[in-house]
């Protein structure tokens, strides 16, 4: 009697673990899946761009150079695809080959790739504070998300080298990021800068986990600098801060104070920003001229007088990705479209180095395979997938 009472009883608490075993079994292989999700974009990159050992080449160079810049974009890019292996090689081949195999002794160097000689080595040793800022903000968050005690504590030691090497305390405008270590401290207390070089998001993350309160003074600078740098609304590539006269377009530089390549990132920055950041409202009010300029001619400008608002021509596709999320956070919906449109009409070339970086990050974004938050910190699409079952 006992007996029958048992097995009837229990039968269907089997069946519920067998249930239960089969949904766990299935709720694991969806966690696979989901936490290595392909991002073909990124796939592509890969493919067209990234060797075997990491080195990330710019085929738009007669000598395939590689710059600090390329691997940065590609270590975020990395993490934003949960792709740790390749995440690897890239910071390998960075400290190998831009920074004499220790990146805890010194920058990256900003460009290597064939000599005059026929070498291959470094070009350019003076290293570029954009990318270094990427570098270390790259590693801070993968060693958070990856549990990887190294990449933190090589993400702290290279923020304290940007903040000692690649800053100054600038009279009237206080803690700013230089784009290098030398040259760029002019004569007559005046030094040349770059807006575009000042993600807002990383700033922050830095300032948040860094102990040096120069960070903060840094962010209240960069604020000033995008400012400076877009008078009428449309950002300069190269921007002269003067002790006495302030802000000047850098009118003897390459760019002769037009807003073209470098400052098509500053806009893209800008629309990034999360919503409840308290600048993000202020800097797309300032920037807002540009939102209007690519409404009324149907494409970013390649190259802007930032002073006359006049323009050089239409930028590349690459720019009208860009766009997309300063666009979409203005919520200029139509301009949008239209952008989106030109990018069908006019895909981006599939071995156009710059114009894919940009892509992905406007893409990846408006995917929400990333997003920042006030803070810095950036939300990884496959993080809400990627949960433990016990």
């Amino acid at each position: 009697m006992f007996k029958t009472w048992q097995s009837k009883s229990v039968y269907p608490y089997r069946l519920l673990l067998i249930s239960l075993g089969f949904c766990l079994l299935l709720c694991g292989q969806a966690r696979a899946a989901s936490c290595n999700d392909p991002w073909p974009a990124w796939n592509n990159f890969k493919k067209t761009f990234i060797a075997d050992d990491g080195r990330v080449i710019d085929h738009s160079g007669a000598r395939k150079p590689t710059t600090s810049e390329g691997q940065a974009y590609a270590l975020f890019f990395a993490l934003t695809a949960n792709d740790r292996p390749a995440f690897q090689r890239i910071l390998t081949w960075t400290e190998n080959n831009l920074a004499a195999g220790d990146l805890t002794a010194r920058l990256p160097a900003w460009q290597w790739g064939q000599r005059e000689d026929n070498s291959w080595g470094i070009i350019d040793k003076n290293p570029a504070s954009d990318a270094d800022l990427w570098i270390a903000y790259a590693l801070g968050l993968a060693g958070e998300q990856w549990k990887e005690p190294r990449f933190s504590a090589l993400s702290s030691l290279l923020a304290q080298r940007i903040m000692n090497e690649e800053t100054a305390d600038l009279p009237g405008l206080g803690q700013t990021l230089l784009p290098g270590p030398s040259g760029f401290n002019l004569p007559g207390n005046q030094w040349k800068l770059n807006a575009s070089y000042l993600p807002l998001p990383l700033l922050r993350w830095f300032e948040r986990k860094e102990s040096d309160d120069r960070w903060k003074r840094m962010l209240n600078s960069a604020t000033r600098l995008i400012a400076g740098s877009a008078p009428k609304g449309y950002v300069a590539d190269w921007i002269i801060y003067d002790s006495q006269k302030g802000f000047q377009p850098d009118t003897q530089g390459a760019e002769k104070g037009q807003g073209g390549y470098n400052a098509i990132r500053t806009y893209l920055w800008a629309g990034m920003m999360a919503d409840k950041d308290s600048e993000k409202a202020n800097l797309l009010k300032q920037l807002r001229p540009m939102a209007n300029l690519v409404d009324s001619k149907g494409y970013p400008p390649e190259y802007i007088n930032i002073l006359t608002g006049e323009i050089n021509g239409p930028g590349s596709s690459g720019f009208s990705a860009a766009t997309l999320p300063f666009l979409q956070a203005l919520g200029m919906q139509k301009t949008l479209v239209q952008q989106q449109l030109r990018l069908q009409a006019q895909p981006i070339k599939p071995d156009a180095y710059y114009d894919q970086v940009l892509s992905l990050f406007a893409l990846g974004w408006q995917d929400k395979r990333f997003r920042f938050d006030a803070q810095g910190d950036a939300d990884f699409y496959w993080q809400h997938f990627c949960w433990r079952l016990f």
